[in-house]
């Protein structure tokens, strides 16, 4: 691990018990600035209820920290508008957004046009699918935008369990976007959730930044992010562990695909290739990085090789 990112882990990886509720809005009323939590949903009616209902009994009525409370709505064919409507949210939908353009179908397409019908300075978005959802996503994320002036962009970062297995989720994160970032951008390698759809981010820095229309949003926004304002400027949160729906394996190679080509895009700016890859097990102290050198050499055809040619004739 390079020893820019080895100082990052100690200076802009925290925990959510880091920074009190009471810490965070007596930032927030200090200077002023409010926070839009935006979910994008699509067939969602399962899970978006509740996590709304969490959210604006926690940070809206106990803890006034959020401003603004946004379902956007990618064309559900169920009742996922009504369910968040009535949990409390505000729900727009996608298509009535920047009509002008017809939308395309995608994750990032929607919380692109979400920067449009929200106004806060501080722009959370948070995964419609989530269970047993948290109201620290929100607040441990968006808590050192608050705290300190220097922090862009903050990642949650979480345990992922699969089948009853801690730490088998994220299985694109580890087989695609752990690998690409640790070889073309190692800056990056420290973030333990670089696909994570929980991250909050200053208003002035979004605008900035191209979405990818699909599942390449996350990866793209971070590799863009850190040529925009630097690794300093970059941070993320342990909020304990996310569960969700996971997908099937072909839904999972669809979403490889749309982040290798989201990549593959930006690797036309010029890159790094560093053979090297690191990986994240929780320890006593929270989650400890484990670098590991990639194999990059490759035996050459077998029928190039003198003895096999020979064993073949014999």
């Amino acid at each position: 691990m390079l020893e820019e990112v080895e100082r990052w882990l100690s200076t802009r990886s925290w925990s959510v018990a880091d920074r009190s509720p009471h810490e965070i809005l007596a930032a927030k009323q200090r200077t002023g600035q409010t926070v839009s939590v935006v979910l994008p949903a699509l067939d969602e009616e399962e899970t978006v209820g509740d996590i709304v209902a969490v959210i604006r009994r926690d940070l809206v009525e106990r803890l006034p920290l959020v401003d603004e409370l946004v379902v956007v709505d990618s064309g559900s064919t169920d009742r996922t508008s009504e369910v968040a409507a009535a949990a409390g949210a505000r729900v727009v939908h996608r298509d009535d957004i920047l009509p002008r353009l017809p939308a395309v179908p995608g994750k990032g397409e929607v919380l692109w046009r979400s920067l449009l019908v929200t106004g806060g300075d501080i722009v959370c978005f948070v995964d419609a699918d989530l269970r047993e959802f948290s109201s620290d996503f929100v607040s441990g994320i968006v808590g050192p935008l608050l705290t300190d002036p220097d922090v862009d962009l903050v990642k949650a970062m979480y345990d992922r369990p699969l089948a009853g297995a801690s730490g088998q989720g994220g299985r694109v994160t580890e087989l695609m976007a752990r690998p690409l970032l640790n070889m073309h951008w190692p800056q990056l390698a420290g973030f333990v959730q670089p696909l994570g759809g929980e991250y909050a981010a200053r208003r002035t820095l979004l605008e900035q930044l191209p979405f990818p229309v699909g599942y390449g949003v996350e990866l793209g926004m971070l590799v863009d992010a850190l040529h925009l304002v630097g690794l300093d400027a970059l941070a993320q949160v342990d909020v304990g562990v996310r569960k969700h729906r996971h997908q099937d394996g072909q839904a999972l190679g669809r979403m490889a695909a749309a982040i290798y080509r989201t990549a593959q895009l930006r690797l036309a700016r010029g890159h790094l290739v560093r053979p090297s890859l690191t990986q994240f097990e929780r320890g006593a102290d929270g989650f400890e990085p484990r670098t590991y050198s990639v194999d990059t050499e490759e035996r050459p055809p077998m029928a190039e090789i003198a003895e096999y040619a020979h064993r073949r004739v014999a």
